[in-house]
């Protein structure tokens, strides 16, 4: 029997890592506290699950519990979804049988879902039933790509990791904190905290964006403002290249092109 108990997410700096990881308590019954008893197990587990890494510790005193299964499942069945992860740690605790399994999460609710999926998964294998692993991994990635951050935030992002700058989420949307304390600092979407108000005005009106760089020598595409659909029919006739229209004010709608 497996019970997994007090599932949290640590969203920010923690005892076991600097990145956000997901909680949670295992406990096992005595024949799934160790492993090696359970003939066939870690083959089955394999076959269901071929992208699975190394179950086992590099110390050779720790024996394989199911724990060590449901961690290094749930981190590899986000690896598979496309989630940047690499944490885990499976901890013994003072009480008989009870485990501390800590794993990396890029998208809070993946990682908790990856958790249950994993937990169904070695169930399968412990019983030699099937899993649906790529039910489980659409899923995933699914809920991955409706959670994630959008190119330009996600960009910001990763490169305030690559700089070892911690970053939490505040919202379901593109609001993020980057660094603690009085370091901190926000973004949304593009924008920071101390982007004024007029700069971002400007950049929302193309039209007007295009004349101020035009005034200082940058390069421009030729293009003006049309107010009716005769006239964006008319103007593009003089142009002897591909064309297309775009919203007068930014994010009001799509793009339409020339073919």
């Amino acid at each position: 029997m497996i019970e997994v108990s007090r599932i949290r997410a640590l969203r920010g700096p923690n005892l076991w890592t600097r990145h956000t990881a997901v909680e949670a308590m295992v406990r096992c019954s005595p024949e799934l506290d160790d492993l090696d008893s359970q003939t066939g197990f870690e083959a089955r587990l394999r076959k269901l699950f071929p992208a699975l890494g190394n179950l086992r510790s590099n110390d050779s005193k720790v024996r394989l519990s199911m724990a060590h299964a449901i961690e290094a499942t749930t981190l590899h069945l986000q690896s598979a979804a496309g989630c940047p992860v690499t944490f885990s740690r499976t901890t013994a605790t003072p009480e008989e049988r009870l485990y501390q399994v800590v794993v990396q999460y890029s998208e809070e609710a993946v990682g908790k879902r990856a958790l249950a999926l994993a937990q169904v998964l070695c169930e399968a294998a412990l019983h030699d039933r099937d899993f649906d692993l790529d039910a489980a991994l659409a899923e995933l990635r699914e809920l991955d790509e409706d959670l994630r951050l959008g190119p330009s935030t996600g960009s910001i992002v990763d490169a305030a990791v690559a700089r070892g700058i911690p970053f939490r989420r505040l919202t379901e949307g593109s609001l993020v904190q980057l660094g603690w304390g009085r370091k901190q600092r926000r973004i949304q979407a593009a924008e920071i905290d101390r982007t004024s108000a007029i700069a971002e005005s400007i950049a929302q009106d193309k039209d007007l964006t295009k004349k101020l760089l035009s005034a200082v020598g940058v390069p421009v595409p030729l293009g003006r403002p049309v107010t009716t659909p005769d006239k964006l029919g008319k103007w593009p006739r003089r142009w002897a290249c591909r064309w297309w229209s775009n919203p007068a004010m930014a994010a009001k709608a799509r793009a339409w092109r020339s073919t």
